[in-house]
């Protein structure tokens, strides 16, 4: 079995700053994940969160 790469952790800034640039929708979220070394299953969470934060949909 190959090793696993530690878990990364990010700030609630870096999150927000992200998911600003998923909701501007110049490029997909997956095409930001890529340009961030991020993957897609990464970032939609923090997009749903946010959405639900801001009481654009049920959470």
């Amino acid at each position: 079995m190959g090793k696993k790469k530690p878990r990364r952790s990010f700030t609630p800034e870096f999150k927000a700053e992200i998911v600003e640039l998923c909701r501007r929708g110049d490029r997909s979220v997956g095409q930001i994940a890529k340009d961030f070394d991020l993957t897609e299953t990464a970032v939609r969470p923090w997009v749903d969160q946010a959405e639900v934060d801001a009481g654009e949909r049920d959470g």
